[in-house]
């Protein structure tokens, strides 16, 4: 299995703790974000930061994000190059793009007709910049893009396969109540874990996002075991939002003892994830 490491997971690290931090890890790359109370990389050059993950041997998997991308406009166009701009810079592989999540737009007919425009807009930028574009459908009752199935329509009627791939949030997905894997559309997996057993799905949030153990409600062995066995062997990426998880003294440590535990799992040589 191959692990990465969403800046999300430890915000309070600076742009090379972070990369140091999944360096020492066994990671085989980063996801950085545009999203955190800190400016992008700190505000050192992307090509400073290129330059630190190839000294550490880690891959830049992503920058994210662009939001709402699903809610096209000539604004919306200006950010997604400024990301892909610097996206380049650092040498990402890709930029996330994430749905609108605000209950509007929602109407059938309509979500696809915005998705479709969004992403046929996105296509040539995204090939002019030599990048892949990372459609995050989130589970939310409230997002105009839930479901997977909606983003590979879209992507195939636009012969579009490759420019664009799926994230696999393990949260995600048990918000939306399953349904298809899709792995061959599948570019990274986001892993976390809720275990407050008083919540009902629909009220699981963000917030709520902590490292998996064996008290999961989620079923990240299941949803991991699942896509293995559909064949993806792409990198897979924690990404807990939980305050809990970001206030810990060492969250390092916390990540590097995370199990999911190999007598369940797919991958026979991963007893938990820890340094090697």
């Amino acid at each position: 299995m191959q692990f990465a490491l969403n800046h999300m997971a430890v915000p309070r690290l600076g742009a090379l703790a972070f990369l140091d931090a999944a360096k020492a890890l066994g990671c085989v790359g980063v996801e950085f974000r545009n999203d955190l109370a800190r400016p992008l990389f700190d505000g050192l050059a992307p090509e400073a930061i290129r330059e630190a993950a190839a000294s550490r041997g880690l891959r830049i998997l992503a920058l994210a994000e662009v939001k709402m991308f699903n809610a096209w406009s000539d604004t919306k166009r200006d950010e997604a190059s400024a990301l892909m701009d610097v996206a380049v810079r650092c040498g990402a592989e890709a930029v996330s793009l994430i749905p609108r999540n605000d209950n509007q737009g929602m109407g059938n007919g309509e979500r696809q007709a915005n998705l479709r425009l969004a992403l046929r807009e996105l296509k040539p930028m995204l090939e002019a910049h030599g990048l892949t574009g990372l459609v995050e459908p989130l589970g939310f009752e409230i997002c105009a893009l839930r479901y997977k199935e909606e983003a590979v329509e879209a992507i195939e009627a636009l012969g579009a396969k490759g420019c664009f791939k799926l994230v696999h949030d393990t949260f995600h997905h048990h918000l939306a109540h399953g349904g298809p894997i899709y792995a061959e559309h599948t570019g990274i997996v986001h892993v976390s874990g809720v275990v407050d057993q008083t919540l009902a799905v629909s009220e699981m949030r963000d917030g709520h996002r902590v490292l998996v153990d064996g008290r999961d409600r989620l079923g990240n062995i299941e949803q991991l075991r699942a896509l293995a066995a559909a064949g993806y062997a792409g990198p897979v990426s924690f990404e807990p939002f939980a305050k809990e998880v970001h206030d810990l003294a060492d969250p390092v440590a916390a990540i590097s003892s995370c199990d999911i535990d190999a007598s369940a799992s797919p991958f026979p040589a991963q007893k938990s994830l820890r340094k090697r």
